[in-house]
């Protein structure tokens, strides 16, 4: 499909009568099209088609339907019967009242460009320009950032499960790939195992019986890993993408162990978040926040927050789901700069938060990172009792830190963190520790001298104020406006699924979180110009007797 692009028209007469007739007031699509005539052009989208060729479908307009597809929660073929069938479409699309539409199809190809393209944002940063234009969105205000938990669309296995389906799967792919290659290495009792698709009520209920069934698995992957491997084995075998999944699922979860085979012991694997889950989703990973447990990926979800304008979302960014979520703080700020959208204070809890980040997102992008910071974490913080490191005084400038007994530290030198972050690591004397009278209120050890570990000048200075600003009341009443946030997640998940995949691998997922955010600001930013309020936090009607 090729494009040739041409300026956007005005709406057919007929549609325009016909749809006034139906919504006298408009609707939301229908105000978005009044509002700004088309949120995107041809031109935004050259990039992804040829110049020659068959001509393609205005790309804005499926750039249109498929934010309105994620506004209203559409399947691909509900939102092409929405395009043939609906008045308000037709008019925001400014199509004929006769346009026969177009094949659902099309719109999984149109996303397909958008992804291989790596431009799985071109949708929200296009509109966000638009917005920026109106003078809707703007930079150096206050934005807030929180996550939330995505489902993956594939079915979280067990670990007997896994490798009875991965191994399935490969035999399935092979069997499409290199049929009579296959059939040559196949043992009959692979038909009758593999045929169908593995299900735990299909499994053996006892435990015996099913460790023995997971040795014969075991057993039958490494045969047909060793047929892969044989030089007679044809090279379109091993291009086989399942084949590789095989390899690494068999790498982690069997051993051989002087030719004799066995299932790893729990101590043996790698973290539960690194394993693969599922055969047919290699990205997605298991994790845990607080009580809850799933299978998937994150997504994090960055809008303004100013009193005097609308709350756009301006940046979405889906990861693994066992990330955690200080590793996004930066990438997210590198990402606001590139849209010329970065705010002057942005909101967080205590996870997107560290000294450097402190420092780096105030020195590199002119931000102050509001949020509360971990207290420090010794056994004399946790008890209530004894020194830590409040209680010493550091001079930066001599290189010494004075314990609050008067003693000085005998050395100072650079280390390291378990993260590789820089810390200062100061040392004070073994003479003057082990005779000191409270040295009991340092460490429990008889024999030990104290050290103590901080961070670097600018960063220890940071994260002090920060400790400090967290018990001001006047600090603490503007850092409600982080709680926000939390609206906006619940609008995503109840009104648009934020939290449940379309689609399998992290950038079709990210894709869509992109999209629900594009329909999101659709839905707020008209409702904004129509000079509709914000909606009040809601509270249950027996709190709600406690009100004045």
């Amino acid at each position: 499909m090729s494009l040739h692009p041409e300026p956007i028209g005005e709406i057919p007469a007929e549609t325009v009568r016909v749809a006034r007739a139906a919504f006298p007031k408009g609707n939301l699509v229908m105000r978005l099209r009044d509002e700004f005539g088309a949120l995107y052009q041809d031109q935004d989208f050259q990039r992804f088609y040829p110049a020659r060729g068959q001509p393609a479908l205005p790309p804005w307009r499926l750039a249109l339907i498929t934010v309105f597809q994620f506004l209203e929660h559409l399947s691909d073929r509900q939102a092409a019967d929405a395009v043939r069938a609906r008045i308000d479409w037709k008019y925001a699309l400014g199509l004929e009242l006769t346009d026969p539409g177009f094949h659902f199809s099309v719109l999984a190809e149109f996303r397909a460009r958008l992804v291989a393209g790596q431009a799985e944002h071109l949708l929200l940063d296009t509109m966000l320009e638009r917005f920026k234009t109106r003078g809707l969105i703007k930079a150096r205000g206050k934005q807030r950032t929180d996550s939330t938990h995505v489902l993956a669309a594939v079915h979280d296995l067990h670990l007997l499960e896994l490798v009875a389906e991965t191994l399935r799967a490969t035999l399935d792919d092979l069997a499409a790939a290199v049929p009579d290659w296959i059939r040559q290495i196949a043992r009959p009792v692979w038909f009758e195992r593999y045929a169908h698709r593995i299900e735990d009520y299909r499994l053996p209920k006892s435990r015996e019986k099913r460790e023995a069934l997971s040795l014969e698995i075991g057993a039958d992957g490494f045969l047909l890993l060793d047929a892969l491997d044989a030089p007679s084995a044809p090279a379109a075998a091993r291009a086989v993408p399942m084949v590789q999944t095989l390899r690494d699922v068999w790498r982690v979860h069997y051993a051989r162990d002087d030719g004799r085979l066995r299932w790893r012991a729990g101590a043996e694997l790698p973290p539960v978040g690194e394993r693969l889950q599922s055969p047919y989703d290699p990205e997605m990973h298991y994790s845990t926040k607080r009580q809850m447990e799933w299978s998937g990926d994150k997504v994090h979800i960055t809008e303004t927050c100013d009193d005097d304008a609308a709350h756009g979302v301006t940046h979405v960014k889906t990861c693994p789901a066992m990330e955690q979520d200080m590793t996004s703080t930066a990438e997210i700020h590198v990402r606001l700069a590139a849209k010329g959208l970065l705010p002057a204070e942005h909101f967080v809890d205590s996870a997107y938060i560290d000294a450097a980040l402190l420092v780096s997102s105030q020195r590199d992008h002119g931000i102050s990172l509001e949020g509360p910071v971990r207290s420090v974490s010794s056994w004399q913080a946790r008890k209530g009792q004894g020194y830590d490191l409040p209680h010493f005084r550091i001079d930066g400038e001599r290189e010494q830190v004075t314990c609050p007994q008067g003693k000085v530290s005998v050395s100072w030198r650079r280390a390291r963190s378990e993260d590789g972050s820089p810390r200062i690591n100061a040392v004070f004397s073994r003479s003057d520790c082990g005779a000191c009278a409270a040295r009991a209120l340092c460490t429990p050890a008889k024999e030990a001298r104290r050290a103590v570990y901080f961070h670097l000048r600018e960063e220890y200075e940071a994260l002090n104020a920060a400790r400090s600003r967290m018990h001001d009341p006047a600090w603490q009443k503007r850092y409600h406006l982080r709680a926000g946030v939390e609206g906006t997640l619940s609008q995503g998940v109840r009104a648009f699924g934020l939290r449940r995949s379309r689609y399998i691998g992290l950038l079709k997922t990210g894709f869509q979180e992109v999209c629900m955010a594009a329909a999101m600001n659709i839905s707020r930013i008209v409702r904004w110009l129509a000079g509709l309020p914000r909606a009040a936090t809601r509270i249950t009607r027996f709190a709600a007797l406690a009100l004045p």
